[in-house]
């Protein structure tokens, strides 16, 4: 029964200051370091032996995901880089303040951005867009493996795994608009041979 282990990067440094990230790319803060020792070492206690590993281009994800290899002994394991896992691009208001962004644009303004499922912000992507470009990579590549019996770990962001989680979950768009995936916190899904859900726990 193939195992497939999704995790949001640790906290960034970005994620401190309370600043859209997006395609920027900028390092995990000291608590993110820590988070992702900590999923390590629960996912660790799972005993699953993973096959390969997916991240984004981004050095957030990828640098949680040495982490948890490193937990895990497995720092030889197969690992997969793909733009297609990177988060969702919030276009103009990257490097902008989150609570100076509701200053400058209206906290109405602001909330649809982040929380519709399809306006995007000036130049950027809508959580639409992110699925459009990460669920094809995911079915062709992520999935694939999993209906061939393979165990797979993934560490991307939190609107790339909301648009994997929204189809593993069969979640509507509003539904998906709503759902937070913590930093650090490993999603296990135990799927069958089709791809199909078996079973998810969160080790929160």
């Amino acid at each position: 029964m193939p195992t497939l282990v999704l995790v949001r990067h640790g906290q960034s440094e970005w994620n401190l200051k309370n600043i859209f990230t997006g395609w920027q790319d900028v390092n995990l803060s000291p608590q993110g370091v820590e988070e992702a020792h900590a999923a390590g070492r629960k996912i660790k206690e799972l005993g699953i032996k993973f096959e390969c590993a997916f991240t984004s281009n981004l050095a957030r994800a990828q640098k949680t995901l040495e982490i948890i290899l490193e937990e895990l002994s497995d720092l030889n394991l197969p690992v997969e880089r793909d733009e297609a896992l990177n988060e969702r691009d919030y276009g103009d208001l990257t490097g902008q303040n989150k609570d100076e962004a509701r200053e400058k644009f209206g906290a109405e303004q602001v909330q649809i951005w982040r929380r519709s499922y399809d306006v995007a912000p000036p130049n950027g992507e809508s959580l639409q867009d992110t699925a459009a470009r990460t669920l094809p990579y995911f079915e062709e590549k992520i999935l694939a493996k999993i209906k061939a019996g393979k165990n797979i770990l993934v560490s991307a962001h939190g609107n790339s795994l909301r648009a994997i989680v929204m189809q593993l979950d069969k979640l509507s768009p509003r539904e998906v608009v709503q759902l937070e995936i913590p930093t650090g916190v490993p999603i296990i899904y135990e799927m069958d041979a089709k791809g199909k859900v078996l079973s998810k726990k969160i080790l929160g």
